[in-house]
């Protein structure tokens, strides 16, 4: 009778899922805010169908449907208030979707035209890698929290390197037509593959830059996984100092990435020597900024009490929103607040976004949240966001930037 139920009310989702897709279609084409509405709130009221799916085929299915550019698209431009001049380049708004979503390059496009103002892509590794065993995914949804022990699952840099030389492309037909709706930002986030032993870690990431690098409008060099083993070692002065320079002079070498800024993304769980550590590395050698942070390895004891608190992985949502902007906050004063940082970790409202920009961060990224909420959630926090700044006098993002640190 339970699993015969279960399937009955699967069944009622996918009837309500098509109807709200025969709705959507309607208002596909149109233009004008009323169209946004309607079609943000037609995948709004889709999105409860993925979560009666598991964490990793909800997934699946949302970056499959994204990929064939069944997403919504936003008609409203950004307000004048949320533009970000950051990593040399212009950013109609500071929100951002982090690496971990789209994996590999398959629905960039789509997330972009739901009003993102960045999405990174990845982690990307040299070689294909299937990841480490299923079950990997867990939601934890009282607590806004998802754990995960993915594993750099990828299809490498090859499958991804197609994908993207299309976007290029495109823009490039494009031109300069200063009339067409900003295509965003694209950041390239690069991995390491298990199998490469950690001193020749350095060699995986050149082949980033090398091989996919020129696609980005910025490299992220990610060596705060929890999921790879021995990945965090690589956050040490030991291997930290040789390995960014590495990168640095292969993104020099190559013309299509000399002048591409290469961030480094940190993970929350550090202590205090070794977050100065990490300041000092970026400042001496010229890092472009900072990505603070990952997920993390600590349980608070609400999620310890949780049915899936002692899966082993990266805990990411709500839980990771303070202890990521404590690290992001003591960052931007061991750096004088001269390195672009970005801030991500447990993002979910305008409000959460605006603690992040006051704390020293120029662009945020959330994941979780979007993955919980859907497309409904972007415009919501730009428009809270800019609640926020007005709220407190200030007229820009820009301006908000590190104002937790101005007496």
């Amino acid at each position: 009778t339970a699993p015969r139920a279960r399937r009955g009310g699967i069944s009622t989702l996918a009837a309500g899922a098509l109807g709200v897709c025969g709705a959507m279609a309607a208002v596909r084409f149109a233009d004008g805010d009323w169209a946004e509405d309607a079609e943000f709130a037609a995948y709004g009221a889709a999105t409860p169908a993925l979560r009666a799916l598991d964490a990793e085929t909800a997934h699946d299915v949302a970056v499959a449907a994204l990929a064939l550019g069944l997403g919504p698209r936003r008609r409203r431009r950004d307000g004048e208030a949320l533009r970000v001049e950051a990593l040399g380049t212009t950013f109609s708004n500071p929100i951002g979707l982090a690496a971990g979503f789209d994996k590999d390059a398959r629905a960039f496009e789509a997330l972009l035209r739901v009003g993102f103002g960045f999405v990174e892509i990845g982690s990307v590794t040299p070689k294909p890698q299937p990841g480490n065993p299923k079950p990997r995914a867990f939601r934890l949804r009282e607590h806004g929290a998802v754990i995960n022990r993915y594993g750099f699952n990828s299809q490498g840099h090859e499958s991804a390197r197609t994908r993207l030389a299309r976007r290029r492309d495109a823009v490039a037909a494009e031109g300069d037509d200063a009339t067409a709706e900003p295509r965003g930002v694209l950041g390239v986030n690069l991995g390491k593959n298990k199998l490469t032993p950690e001193d020749n870690a350095a060699d995986d990431y050149v082949l980033g830059v090398e091989n996919i690098g020129e696609f980005g409008d910025y490299i992220v060099v990610n060596i705060s996984s929890p999921n790879t083993p021995g990945l965090r070692n690589l956050q040490g002065r030991k291997h930290l100092s040789g390995l960014l320079r590495k990168v640095l002079d292969a993104r020099d070498k190559n013309p299509g990435t000399a002048k591409t800024p290469v961030l480094v993304k940190i993970a929350p769980d550090l202590t205090d020597a070794a977050l100065r550590d990490i300041a000092s590395v970026v400042k001496s050698e010229k890092v472009d900024g900072v990505i603070v942070s990952n997920t993390t390895i600590a349980r608070p004891d609400a999620i310890k009490a949780h049915a899936h608190g002692d899966e082993a992985g990266g805990l990411s949502g709500k839980p990771l929103m303070e202890p990521s902007t404590k690290v992001l906050h003591d960052l931007y004063k061991l750096t004088g607040g001269k390195i672009t940082l970005v801030g991500c970790g447990g993002i979910a409202s305008g409000e959460d976004a605006y603690a992040k920009i006051r704390a020293g961060a120029s662009l945020v990224q959330l994941y979780t949240a979007f993955a919980f909420e859907g497309p409904p959630l972007i415009p919501r926090i730009k428009r809270e966001l800019e609640e926020c700044l007005a709220r407190d006098g200030f007229k820009s993002v820009q301006d908000a930037i590190g104002a937790a640190h101005r007496k």
